[in-house]
């Protein structure tokens, strides 16, 4: 008996055997685990129709509209507006109801980002809103902070350290960019250099994800730089670090499908801004592609159980901030017809990892498990890599990307990723080829993040991953959320109103 049917004590056991019968098969074979229940035809016919060639071309054309608009597809760009107008003019002629949800954000790109220690230059990134330096920089000794399981992140770990009117270096990791430069000023430091915690190869690129959180100037380097300043601290460092600032708009693209449940949404969302310094192919043109390509051989009226819900975001490379104003410019029950979110944010990675969001933290690191239900959408795309003859590893939902909001709002989420500036390992490079103690992604936010960065192999088979759980999940989400398919709730009705027949039952069984 579903939760919430009301029923006769004495009818119950009789109910549930017939319930149990009658749909036994649904439950060997929901979608994606569980496909037979309606067949799994449609998820088949999309992730075979969708190829690399049909994303690739949109690829070319997302790098011929950075090329004449210069070179990027930053949010509010030329750029970045072509780009969205392109997906938006496929989608509604491929049947699809579209909207442009539109927002303000704060445009900031840094115009000067230099650190010297003791006279050495040291490759360095301002964080995105971070407060500005004086022109020519400011200069003071470096204070490392202690290191523990919580770097830099509360009052207590600047006890007997003494940063006044000095610069924290401080480790990444546990809370947020931001609460460690707000930690690190209320203890008196004038500025922050942030520190990888995994080995990388450029320097740390952060966000204070809102101006109004920044306290000083604060930047990144690397996990070996970060190291090294920390054992042997110089007696003097510089930071130069000035940013244009100022406020402008940008605008999401959503296109849902005409058919399917609409209060039991499955959404599928991709950033498609690029960063200034570059055109973003593989981030994320990659995934937007893919999520566009897939959309165009769903189309926009199949047959399907569940509405599906395409979003591209905007200015995510300034702190998530387009799929963060949408998800909260939905009420409760708007978020509540959303089923699941599926987030794609680069997948074509030269140097290719095959990772998947740890919806279960089977791998026990970071942020812990997804929402209920995010476990089993793990299992759905590890089980399509594993046809591909791919193993798959986990990856934590580090709100890194634009499922963060999602997960905050306890939407089941999932999604894969190739990696980004992170070093691919000796027993990755075993597994999945390509090459050890290198960047999964080198190009990651440059100006060589073009045509030439994507792997096509790794785009093939990420391609026929995503279509196929985004196609099956339009089948039923059941294993994520409980909602059955329409066939297997029909028969379930069936059955209860057989069962309410009899004269000794006094009113009718709720559905």
């Amino acid at each position: 008996m579903q939760e919430g049917m009301s029923m006769p004590l004495k009818a119950t056991t009789r109910f549930a055997a017939v319930i149990a019968t009658a749909t036994v098969g649904f439950a060997l074979a929901a979608v994606p685990a569980t496909a037979a229940a309606q067949g799994d035809a449609l998820p088949k016919k999309v992730s075979r129709n969708v190829t690399v060639d049909g994303v690739y071309r949109h690829l070319i054309a997302f790098q011929r509209l950075a090329d004449r608009n210069g070179r990027t597809r930053v949010a509010s760009s030329a750029g970045h507006q072509q780009s969205a107008t392109y997906i938006a003019d496929k989608v509604r002629a491929a049947g699809f109801d579209v909207t442009i949800h539109e927002f303000p954000f704060i445009y900031f790109v840094p115009q000067v980002e230099t650190l010297t220690a003791d006279g050495r230059s040291v490759p360095t990134h301002m964080f995105t809103y971070s407060k500005s330096t004086p022109a020519g920089g400011l200069t003071a000794p470096l204070v490392p902070v202690p290191v523990d399981d919580s770097p830099g992140c509360e009052a207590a770990d600047y006890t007997g350290v003494n940063v006044t009117g000095k610069i924290a270096l401080i480790k990444r990791g546990t809370c947020s960019f931001a609460q460690k430069q707000q930690v690190a000023s209320e203890a008196g430091a004038i500025a922050t250099v942030i520190y990888n915690n995994v080995p990388d190869s450029a320097p740390l690129a952060g966000t204070l994800s809102d101006p109004a959180n920044a306290r000083v100037p604060t930047v990144g380097v690397t996990l070996a730089e970060g190291e090294a300043l920390a054992a042997k601290p110089p007696a003097s460092v510089t930071i130069n670090a000035q940013a244009t600032e100022e406020p402008r708009r940008s605008f999401n693209v959503i296109a849902q499908t005409k058919t399917g449940r609409k209060d039991n949404v499955v959404m599928a969302g991709a950033h498609l801004d690029s960063v200034e310094s570059g055109p973003g192919i593989n981030d994320n043109g990659s995934g937007s592609a893919t999520l566009l390509e897939t959309a165009l051989q769903l189309g926009g009226s199949p047959k399907v159980n569940n509405a599906v819900r395409f979003g591209w975001w905007s200015a995510e490379e300034f702190g998530l901030v387009g799929s963060t104003q949408y998800v909260r410019s939905l009420s409760f029950e708007q978020q509540l017809d959303i089923a699941l979110y599926l987030n794609f944010d680069m997948v074509g990675s030269p140097n290719a990892a095959y990772f998947v969001f740890d919806g279960d933290n089977s791998d026990n690191v970071g942020a812990g498990p997804g929402p209920l239900g995010s476990a089993a959408i793990e299992s759905a795309l590890q089980a399509r890599f594993r046809t591909a003859g791919v193993q798959t590893e986990g990856t934590d939902f580090d709100s890194r990307s634009d499922y963060a909001e999602f997960v905050a709002q306890g939407i089941p989420a999932g999604g894969t990723f190739t990696g980004a500036e992170k070093i691919k390992t000796a027993a990755q490079a075993a597994k999945w080829g390509g090459q050890a103690n290198v960047a999964y992604d080198k190009c990651y936010h440059q100006a060589c993040d073009n045509l030439y960065n994507i792997n096509r192999t790794a785009l093939g088979k990420q391609a026929t991953a995503i279509s196929y759980v985004v196609a099956a999940y339009g089948i039923s989400t059941e294993d994520v959320n409980g909602v059955p398919p329409r066939p297997q709730r029909a028969q379930a009705r069936s059955a209860a109103k057989a069962f309410a027949a009899p004269a000794t039952y006094d009113h009718d069984p709720t559905s």
